[in-house]
């Protein structure tokens, strides 16, 4: 009988620090720096509908709110950006690293309209996020550019 809970809490613990290395691995991989490599991405090329790119700016040009999986994100309506704690934080990282480049920008101009302020930490990921679309979306420009 002893033994028989000595290998069920030994399984237990073997679950434990199974799911642990999965998902530390998942969340280092996700910080990784990738490969340079001058592609164009068309997924990250505007419409052309307007005269300033929506993706591209942060400002909120209208007053629909979209939401990117994040609804339990509008639970911390009012809090101000550094009273945040670190499980709270981590909960607005889970989706940052869940949207693609070119949605970043939305989502904080929907996060803006639901008077949602981002955590200081993840405000300065998204907004290195969307300073490398940007770029990117330049160099792509420039190569479009280049081939006429």
């Amino acid at each position: 009988m002893t033994s028989d809970i000595l290998l069920i809490i030994i399984g237990l613990v073997a679950l434990g620090l199974l799911i642990f290395i999965i998902v530390n691995h998942r969340r280092n991989r996700a910080f990784e720096p990738e490969e340079e490599q001058p592609v164009v991405n068309k997924n990250i090329e505007c419409c052309g509908a307007h005269e300033v790119c929506e993706a591209e700016t942060l400002l909120a040009m209208s007053d629909e709110i979209i939401y990117y999986s994040d609804e339990e994100l509008d639970a911390y309506r009012g809090i101000e950006p550094g009273a945040y704690t670190p499980e709270q934080i981590d909960e607005f990282r889970e989706v940052l690293l869940t949207l693609q480049m070119h949605e970043v920008s939305g989502w904080l101009k929907s996060l803006q309209l639901r008077q949602i302020e981002v955590p200081l930490a993840i405000r300065d990921e998204a907004l290195m996020i969307v300073d490398d679309f940007r770029r990117v979306r330049a160099e792509n420009r420039a190569a479009k550019a280049a081939k006429e």
